[in-house]
């Protein structure tokens, strides 16, 4: 059986029953081999910089849109646009989950759908 960590795929080898597999994810292609995950805030137009920075750093962005939405939802979609390519143009992702939230990826990181 074959399973599919970080993108790579393994051959699971066979095993008996109650025992454990060990996966190397060493070759992960992150710089530092690991990847941050940060919760941020949308409340202007101006966060979107702020966002962005996180994300060139390689860290995966949960962001929560509800203060900008209930603000003003003309900044929220301009934010939003921005940010949306701004992170395709970096080979990441953004997905929206339910109504106030964002997830937004730098290119090591994919989003299933």
């Amino acid at each position: 059986m074959k399973i599919k960590l970080f993108g790579n795929e393994y051959q699971e080898p066979m095993q008996e029953e109650g025992s454990y597999v060990e996966v190397d994810i060493t070759d992960v292609n992150a710089p530092s081999g690991r990847t941050g995950i940060t919760i941020e805030r949308l409340n202007e137009f101006a966060d979107s910089e702020r966002i962005l920075r996180s994300i060139r750093k390689g860290n995966v962005v949960f962001l929560k849109i509800k203060g900008l939405r209930e603000k003003d939802i003309g900044e929220l979609k301009r934010a939003v646009e921005k940010l949306k390519k701004a992170v395709m143009a970096n080979n990441g992702d953004i997905a929206g989950i339910e109504q106030d939230w964002l997830i937004l990826t730098p290119d090591t990181v994919n989003v299933e759908r």
